[in-house]
């Protein structure tokens, strides 16, 4: 029987349950751990069926870490999980094998090279496009020996934060019969979102930095409200939650948030909240979904949405 430690039962605790994230503290670490969930989301990619919107390619929230869910390979399934607990990378497959890797420091082209290693022990010879994507100045995977830092701690706390924001937007897209995403991580971006849907068509996306126009174009082919959590980066010195609507229609940028730290950048083109501002409120899942809320609300007032329609009085 496993011992409970008293860090464990720390963890545990009610005011542990969203923890610091500072950006400068595991910024390297960050890096890393983009690089490596884009080798596992272009294995992804590589053998899933397309589904509207590119949503075949994201990654989902465990209880101990991210996960692809099974991807197909002829008659048989398999599926990659990121443990941020023990600290491992697993590979199962739908007979009965599986292999497993450390999540430790080492380089980005190391991990790609004994990753695919256990790939092809198991019998899935999966081939990718090695490129990262959605960054600057990006180096193949085999060839990037510059990132390589891994610091577990704070591994462990950015999926804590994911597993409380998983848990409120899963909330929220409860309120929504109209079409909706999963609550789902994309890599590229390195982002956890929800989005909903209007039903109309959008115009033509004008297209977005690092980011192939084909891939922007199907994602917002429709009208949206979407919303989400991101460690930041550039201009955003934290990690933040979001929300934003494609197309912006006239007057969101200065529509009234119900958060009193919450505010429209013009740069990004989305309302933000401080996640330091949610984790240090008296209630958190409250301030959290009273922005994500309002923010919706603004969107699809302003977009002239039929609300109607498309909402039912989510579940407390």
């Amino acid at each position: 029987m496993a011992m409970t430690t008293t860090r464990d039962v720390k963890r545990a605790a009610g005011d542990e349950a969203w923890p610091s994230l500072p950006l400068k503290a595991w910024q390297e670490t960050y890096a890393t751990l983009q690089l490596w969930t884009q080798v596992v989301g272009k294995i992804r990619l590589a053998q899933a069926p397309p589904i509207n919107h590119w949503w075949q390619v994201a990654l989902y929230v465990t209880c101990r870490g991210l996960t692809t869910s099974p991807i197909p390979y002829g008659a048989r399934t398999f599926q990659i999980d990121f443990d941020f607990i023990d600290h491992r990378l697993t590979i199962q497959t739908s007979d009965g094998a599986a292999a497993s890797m450390a999540l430790q420091p080492q380089s980005v082209a190391d991990f790609y090279r004994e990753i695919m290693d256990r790939m092809r022990s198991l019998g899935l010879a999966v081939r990718i496009w090695s490129m990262p994507v959605e960054i600057e100045r990006p180096t193949r995977f085999e060839a990037d020996h510059e990132h390589g830092a891994y610091d577990a701690e704070y591994a462990h706390r950015f999926w804590r934060i994911l597993v409380q924001a998983d848990r409120i937007l899963t909330s929220f897209r409860a309120g929504f019969i109209g079409k909706v995403s999963p609550v789902h991580f994309f890599w590229g971006s390195f982002d956890l979102a929800v989005t909903r849907f209007s039903g109309r068509l959008a115009p033509v996306h004008p297209g977005a930095p690092n980011v192939a126009d084909r891939v922007t174009r199907e994602a917002y082919s429709h009208e949206v409200s979407s919303c989400g959590f991101w460690p930041g980066g550039g201009p955003i010195d934290g990690p933040i939650f979001y929300s934003y609507a494609y197309p912006q229609p006239p007057g969101f940028a200065e529509a009234r948030v119900k958060s009193n730290s919450a505010g429209y950048r013009r740069e990004l083109g989305e309302f933000i909240l401080p996640y330091d501002d949610v984790r240090r409120a008296d209630a958190p899942d409250a301030v959290l979904l009273d922005f994500l809320q309002s923010t919706y609300q603004a969107a699809a007032e302003l977009g002239h949405w039929d609300r109607g329609s498309l909402e039912r009085a989510a579940p407390r």
